[in-house]
């Protein structure tokens, strides 16, 4: 005897195939380009560990080779995922790395060293474009995104600015510029490291306190050491801090020149930074056993390569050339100041209170 389906369970299994389809299809357009970002994490950690250097530097290295990837194709949302969703997982799970007692150990000198890095780069920024003939709002955009944590901080704080074409342009060519030197400036900062002879705590401030971008920093700092890099770390979380009281004052700022229901929402703290302190916190309280702290570490690890191979790929020193020269002198300009500021409160000793 046959049995006949009837419509309405047809039409319910179509429904509930077609629903899941749904559900899978961001996972699948994700899927190509972040295996690629995988394939680059194993093949330059194999590279590292059986004839020596530095791994998050073979990754960006590995992936500025395969930049096309990132132009258009099948493998564009993956690299976008895990340059951001990926990267921010690794971050936040280096907090189990750290405890409020090493923290306690650093002192307030990170503190004051993070503030005056972030408020004088910001008036030096306006000042300098200013005297370039630049617009302000490129001053304080550019300054802004210089000292606290580049690219993100560039999206956040434009989403508070008048909204125009000049501002649109404004914030891509920030992003672009802020991107392609905090690169840079990852694989050339700890050569000078190097050269000024700094301690590995001296090392994770100077890099925290300097480098742009949050992927770049744990690049540049674990290139080094495993201290370094957690100072490095908790220095630049700090930085990132500072993102929140800054839109605070850019919407203050912008308050007259921007229309009713204009400009972004006030962004809270980011979700990854908030992640961070609470495995701090848990991790202070020696409640994490070790085969669970050593899992995260290992899988922040391998989070951390997989987003620098993704950041590479995404990195394009021709789209620098594009921008125009002055924009580009301008954050070459910030990027050196906030350099010297940092310089000046570790040979200061302020760095160390």
């Amino acid at each position: 005897m046959q049995h006949h389906e009837t419509p309405v369970m047809s039409d319910s299994h179509n429904h509930a195939a077609s629903g899941w389809r749904r559900s899978i299809e961001p996972a699948r357009r994700r899927m190509p380009g972040v295996l690629i970002c995988i394939t680059i994490a194993l093949a330059t950690t194999f590279i590292a560990d059986h004839y020596g250097g530095p791994t998050l530097l073979y990754a960006l290295l590995f992936g500025m080779s395969l930049h096309f990837l990132s132009e258009q194709g099948p493998c564009l949302a993956g690299i976008e995922f895990a340059a951001r969703t990926i990267l921010r997982l690794g971050v936040a799970l280096l907090g189990v790395r750290i405890t409020l007692e090493q923290v306690a150990a650093l002192g307030i000198g990170p503190v004051l060293t993070v503030v005056a890095g972030v408020v004088l780069t910001i008036v030096a920024g306006t000042v300098m474009a200013r005297l370039m003939g630049l617009p302000r709002d490129l001053g304080l955009l550019t300054g802004g995104s210089v000292a606290i944590c580049g690219a993100s901080a560039a999206m956040a704080l434009s989403a508070v600015m008048p909204r125009n074409e000049e501002a649109e342009r404004n914030t891509i060519l920030t992003v672009v510029g802020v991107t392609t030197l905090s690169t840079a400036a990852m694989v050339l900062y700890p050569l000078l490291v190097g050269a000024l002879g700094l301690s590995n705590t001296d090392a994770g401030i100077f890099l925290g306190g300097t480098i742009h971008d949050v992927a770049q920093v744990v690049g540049a700092g674990y290139m080094i050491s495993d201290d370094t890099g957690d100072v490095s770390t908790f220095v630049k979380l700090l930085r990132v801090a500072m993102l929140v009281p800054a839109v605070m004052v850019f919407m203050l700022l912008f308050r007259r020149s921007r229309k009713a229901g204009e400009g972004g929402k006030v962004p809270m703290f980011p979700g990854f930074l908030v992640a961070f302190v609470v495995l701090v916190l848990i991790n202070s309280l020696g409640v994490i056993p070790i085969v669970m702290s050593e899992a995260m570490t290992d899988l922040s690890r391998w989070c951390l390569v997989t987003a620098i191979a993704a950041l590479g790929i995404k990195t394009s020193f021709q789209k620098l050339a594009v921008v125009g020269w002055k924009p580009v002198i301008l954050m070459v300009a910030e990027t050196l100041f906030l350099l010297g500021v940092v310089l000046v409160c570790l040979y200061t000793g302020i760095a160390d209170w």
